[in-house]
Order: C-alpha cells, then sequence, then structure tokens
C-alpha cells in the first residue's frame, strides 16, 4: 500500500472514466497541482462524488498509487461555493481562473500564494457574482503572472528604465517601454496602462473597470508575456467587458 497524503485541494477539473470512475485535476494548498482517480465517484451510493465536481475546494486523503495519479481515499467539503452556479458568469469566470492555474502552475511544487488566490477568486465570484467579467479575469492573471515571476515591469520602460512616456509593450522586452524604446512593441494606451498598474494592485474586489479598447489592449499584454515567458497560450476572453 503507498504512502497516504492529506491535501487541502481545488478541483480544477473532472474527467469522468471508465464506467464510474472520476480523474480529477487538483489543485493544492502544500503539494501544488495533482492528478488522482476517485474510485466509484459516479456512483450513487459513492460517500463523496458530491464533494468532488469542479470548483469544489476540498480535504482530501489521498493514496500514493504506482503510476501518476493518487487514489482519492476520503473527501471532506471545505467550500462548495454554490453561489458560482447561479450566475452564467461567475460560473465562466471561476472556469477561467482554474484553467490558468492548471496552465501556468502544472507542477507539484507548492504554491501556497497561488492556492490563496485562487480561492479568493472563487470566493468573490461566488459572493459578489456582478464582480465577474473581463476586468475580474484580467486582474486575477496578472496576479498569477506575479506569483509566477513573469509580470510584465510597469514602473519604467523595460528596456532603458526611463518612467515618462511609457507608450508602447513589449513581452520581449518584459513589460512597458517608452517611446525611444518601442521598436517591435504595440502600442499602449493611457488607460490600458493605469487598468494594468490598478489591476496588479488593488485587491481583486476592487478591481477597476475600463472600457473594451483598453481591456482589449490589456488582454494581449497579459496574453504575449504568458506565451513569450512561460510558452503558455491562455484562454481568449470573450470580447464583451
Amino acid at each position: 500500500m503507498g504512502l497516504t497524503l492529506k491535501a487541502e485541494a481545488i478541483v480544477l477539473r473532472s474527467i469522468r472514466y471508465g464506467e464510474a470512475d472520476r480523474i480529477l485535476h487538483l489543485y493544492t494548498r502544500d503539494h501544488g497541482r495533482l492528478g488522482a482517480i476517485a474510485k466509484g465517484a459516479r456512483r450513487a451510493s459513492s460517500k463523496f462524488g458530491a464533494r468532488l465536481e469542479p470548483l469544489m475546494q476540498v480535504n482530501l486523503l489521498l493514496r500514493e498509487g504506482r503510476g501518476d495519479l493518487y487514489t482519492v481515499t476520503g473527501a471532506d467539503t471545505v467550500a462548495a461555493r454554490p453561489g458560482l452556479r447561479e450566475s452564467a458568469e461567475a460560473l465562466d469566470a471561476a472556469a477561467r481562473a482554474c484553467d490558468a492555474v492548471a496552465r501556468l502552475f502544472e507542477t507539484s511544487e507548492s504554491h501556497p500564494e497561488v492556492f490563496t488566490l485562487l480561492s479568493n477568486e472563487l470566493n468573490l465570484l461566488a459572493t459578489v457574482p456582478a464582480s465577474a467579467g473581463t476586468p475580474n479575469v484580467l486582474a486575477f492573471r496578472l496576479k498569477l503572472l506575479l506569483a509566477a515571476g513573469l509580470v510584465p515591469q510597469l514602473g519604467s520602460c523595460a528596456t532603458c528604465g526611463e518612467r515618462e512616456h511609457l507608450t508602447g509593450f513589449s513581452a520581449a522586452a518584459g513589460g512597458v517601454v517608452c517611446s525611444s524604446c518601442e521598436s517591435a512593441s504595440f502600442h499602449l494606451d493611457e488607460e490600458a496602462y493605469e487598468f494594468l498598474v490598478a489591476a496588479l494592485g488593488k485587491p481583486l474586489a476592487d478591481t477597476p473597470s475600463a472600457s473594451p479598447r483598453a481591456l482589449v489592449t490589456a488582454e494581449r499584454a497579459i496574453r504575449e508575456t504568458a506565451e513569450y515567458h512561460a510558452q503558455v497560450r491562455l484562454r481568449p476572453l470573450p470580447r464583451a467587458a
């Protein structure tokens, strides 16, 4: 029998497997991303099947198996967040948050701050569904980039250090660039720049709003940063703000 692991986890994804099992993609507080199989979880008689749906936060007992998957031997609910399923927009934002974590943090390396960030995001969306929307999704992704050590430089030109005339963005350079260094960059208007700065510095609950055009530009900056520095393609967002 393999070793038993205790883990507080958020279910990022649940996949049907075989006749009655589920394969779970988990993000844990202390063990990073893990995969597990919940045998018999789809049977009506399962003791913990309903606790292993996507977006659930649970305390798990996991038994180490022969392959990469742990086996779930126990599950207790920490947070069910039923409010997420009462708003289509909140549910979509929550799914995108889980997807971004899964793409940017693929290993079992511990990142408790990522777990806390995701838990806080899901709590916010569940209790204040009106907070869902493009600004919230982008703010969450920026904070994820910060946790991954990939946050773009916003305070000064990433090429020369100039603090004025920051009119462009270059993922290759590492962030905003000034008018003298904007070769191979795209234009970053003042509203998009101010959104990025505020979204990074403020709590998720205080994420600022911005025009659709500014949000499109901000999304491009975040997307290109993830693609260039982590080779990760984040899910595109709907164009409505």
